[in-house]
């Protein structure tokens, strides 16, 4: 029987194991040939879609692979609006919104706001959360 999965990440990449823990479980539950609605990143978690965040060469770069697997798999990555706003994570459009210069979140993620939060757990058989 395969599931769907609402995946909600609230944890920054490098400050705990959250994001990197959710990003094993969503390749965990596409090996099984389970299936993600979306994958939500909500306070802290926004941080995940942030362009700017180089680690140390040494250091798996937890963005670059959500990255990889949204593009390997065509998820559904969502960053929710106001929590990007408030951590300085805006994309172009929002940039160009709110007259600042430069925009720093990767194109694999889209800007979206509680409403896909709702929507995503409305239509998934499993709701999973990762980080405080």
């Amino acid at each position: 029987m395969s599931l769907c999965f609402a995946i909600l990440v609230t944890g920054q990449p490098y400050s705990d194991q959250s994001s990197h823990t959710a990003l094993k479980f969503c390749k965990a539950v596409i090996e099984r040939k389970h299936r993600i609605y979306r994958v939500f990143f909500f306070n802290d978690g926004v941080h995940c879609a942030n362009s700017f965040i180089t680690p140390p060469q040494d250091e798996l770069s937890i963005p670059v692979q959500w990255q990889s697997l949204q593009k390997e798999h065509e998820l559904d990555l969502v960053v929710c609006v106001s929590s990007a706003l408030r951590r300085g994570v805006v994309d172009e459009k929002e940039a160009q919104r709110y007259e600042i210069d430069g925009h720093n979140m990767n194109e694999s993620f889209n800007i979206g706001g509680l409403g896909q939060w709702v929507d995503a757990c409305i239509n998934a058989d499993r709701i999973v959360r990762f980080g405080n």
